[in-house]
């Protein structure tokens, strides 16, 4: 339990003071990577982590060496829509022109909209499946991170993507406040 600002609070039993359930480990400065990644309804691609700030120019060298041989491998010849959220490498001018230049089609996306996009769901199954790891390093850290997301299944990422018509309509119910999704 949370009170403000004092921190959390444990309803315990006597002689359960230090059972591991009843006690959260803490780090004061965690280890921290950022990831790229990507999916469809026919399953993940590879991981990039990112070292630094992405700006559009990076983003894109992603977008050259990640999702397109994803998309190949995942599409070959077909077309597909790609759906990122409006952070600022990826509403850059240069950044549309990329898109355009490789004929990708981009999911117009409104300023201000719920994240709707489905690979959050997915990012929120990886942290679940790591909250057990202890990982003493960065590389441990993306090897966790590694093993979690190659245990996605394509099913999983179909019933994600799936879900779209479901997580809009809820939207659109609720008018832009909080839904389950």
């Amino acid at each position: 339990m949370s009170f403000g600002n004092q921190g959390a609070r444990v309803w315990r039993k006597t002689g359960e003071r230090e059972m591991p359930k009843c006690l959260k480990s803490s780090v004061k400065y965690p280890q921290s990577v950022m990831v790229w990644g990507a999916m469809s309804a026919a399953g993940v691609g590879p991981l990039c982590f990112i070292k630094g700030r992405v700006n559009a120019a990076s983003y894109q060298e992603i977008l050259e060496h990640f999702m397109l041989p994803t998309a190949e491998k995942l599409y070959g010849d077909e077309d597909f829509i790609f759906q990122h959220d409006l952070a600022p490498a990826h509403s850059a001018k240069t950044t549309g022109k990329w898109f355009t230049d490789h004929g990708i089609t981009v999911l117009n996306w409104p300023a201000n909209s719920p994240d709707l996009n489905p690979i959050e769901n997915l990012w929120d199954i990886v942290k679940r499946k790591l909250r057990d790891a202890r990982p003493n390093t960065l590389d441990e850290l993306k090897a966790a991170i590694e093993a979690s997301w190659a245990s996605i299944t394509p099913q999983q990422c179909h019933r994600l993507i799936a879900s779209m018509p479901r997580r809009t309509e809820a939207v659109i119910s609720a008018k832009g406040f909080p839904t389950k999704y």
